[in-house]
């Protein structure tokens, strides 16, 4: 098993650092954490794009991709999420393992100096970023905004966060919206940068075969001129630990498509920091996350309501959603069917079989995430956000241990929130 070692190299910096020799590359990251907000979101999604175009050692993006490529083909690339109610912002690299080079190269040093002058030394015109930069990745920025709206799979679930959580601050993409990104100027986007740099938290992963003691030298170095902060934590994420009081909310969306979408939203009370998410995660399988899932088998295959039919766990926030691709004449039996199929699991009404089905999905999820760095380097990410520091074959041991009685309780504390309906111009279905 794969064991992390955490380091605090300055005061709001820490490394997790997972020593293996199952790759032959090394993987390396490095993130700002900063609360999410509708006015910021689109200025930290822009600041690793602006920031990637070039360094002062490499002032613009061909000289950048020669560099990589002289390290064997390596490649550091932007990075920006969400987890919980933080926005983290920064860069994720891979590059090959030295112990498969044959002259030695120490490409993590030379991975972590590139770091270090992507954040601390990067490429100005009279004290600022480059204006035309700046225009060009907002422009993909507003590209990128826009392909989610283009591709209703991906836009019907996040808009059903967008109004499940419209008076929560994780209602706001990790993009922004189009309005935002338009709004952005220099002045704002390198006052931003000089505050990130200067005061927000930073979570830096790696995993490969370098000793943590190696990791921390060579990361100690590219960081040095990283000015001193304070040790302050990261936004707490805010949970609503049940449904408001009365009907579910409703919400209906017209568009151009031929094919309606079903999204309902779920307030479990239940998030990873709890003792009881092992067996949430066990019911959201026998529920609706997994191909042997009741959502599938019964909504989908049996009764065909559905082109498709799922859950998934928002698991800092405590949220349940489900989403569905449906006609839009059967709106209300697959709405129907769906709560079904919850109650099912309230009662008890799975087999043996079922529950079987979803742990071994679950731990096989689990345990092959470590077969991934790029998985791992998220999963620890969440991870530490959440104030957690075992891995994925922690958490797949859990999973055994979970019984039917408590997936029964999860179960029964998920709780129906909102739901949403993309439906065609023309079709006669209402809500609000």
């Amino acid at each position: 098993m794969i064991q992390a070692e955490r380091r605090e190299l300055q005061p709001g910096v820490f490394l997790t650092a997972l020593r293996t020799r199952k790759f032959k590359t090394g993987c390396l990251s490095l993130h700002f954490i900063a609360p999410l907000d509708p006015a910021t979101a689109s200025i930290h999604a822009l600041l690793p794009q602006v920031l990637h175009r070039g360094t002062e050692a490499c002032p613009g993006m061909e000289q950048l991709s020669a560099l990589l490529d002289s390290y064997y083909g390596a490649y550091m690339e932007p990075s920006v999420r969400k987890v919980g109610d933080c926005q983290c912002l920064g860069f994720v690299g891979s590059f090959v393992d030295d112990a498969y080079l044959p002259d030695k190269p120490r490409l993590l040093e030379k991975m972590a100096d590139l770091l270090g002058d992507l954040l601390l030394h990067p490429a100005t015109r009279n004290g600022r970023f480059y204006s035309e930069w700046l225009e060009g990745e907002r422009d993909n920025l507003l590209d990128r905004i826009l392909a989610q709206r283009n591709d209703k799979m991906t836009y019907a679930p996040l808009r059903l966060i967008r109004l499940m959580c419209q008076d929560e601050v994780y209602g706001v993409s990790n993009l922004g919206t189009e309005e935002t990104a338009k709004a952005v100027r220099m002045p704002q986007l390198f006052h931003t940068y000089q505050e990130l740099r200067e005061h927000a938290p930073i979570e830096i992963f790696y995993c490969g075969s370098a000793a943590a003691d190696r990791v921390e030298e060579a990361l100690r170095h590219s960081l040095r001129e990283l000015p001193a902060r304070r040790r302050d934590p990261w936004p707490e994420t805010a949970v609503l630990r049940h449904a408001p009081e009365g009907a579910p909310r409703e919400f209906t969306e017209r568009m151009d498509v031929l094919q309606g979408k079903l999204g309902m939203g779920f307030r479990t009370g239940i998030t990873v920091q709890d003792e009881e998410f092992p067996a949430l995660i066990l019911f959201n399988a026998v529920y609706g996350g997994t191909a042997s899932s009741k959502l599938f088998m019964n909504v989908r295959e049996r009764l065909s309501l559905c082109y498709y039919a799922s859950s998934g766990l928002h698991r800092h926030k405590g949220i349940m959603t489900v989403q569905s691709g449906v006609e839009f004449s059967n709106f209300q039996r697959a709405r129907d069917e769906i709560m079904a199929q919850l109650e099912a699991c309230r009662q008890g009404d799975f087999d043996e079989a079922e529950l079987h089905a979803a742990r071994r999905a679950m731990v096989n999820a689990l345990r092959g995430a470590t077969d991934s760095q790029l998985q791992m380097e998220d999963y620890y990410l969440g991870q530490t956000l959440a104030g957690l520091d075992y891995g994925p074959g922690e958490m797949a041991l859990l999973l055994e241990d979970v019984t039917r009685e408590q997936v029964i309780e999860a179960a029964r504390r998920v709780e129906l929130d909102s739901v949403y309906y993309l439906t065609g111009m023309e079709d006669g279905h209402e809500g609000t």
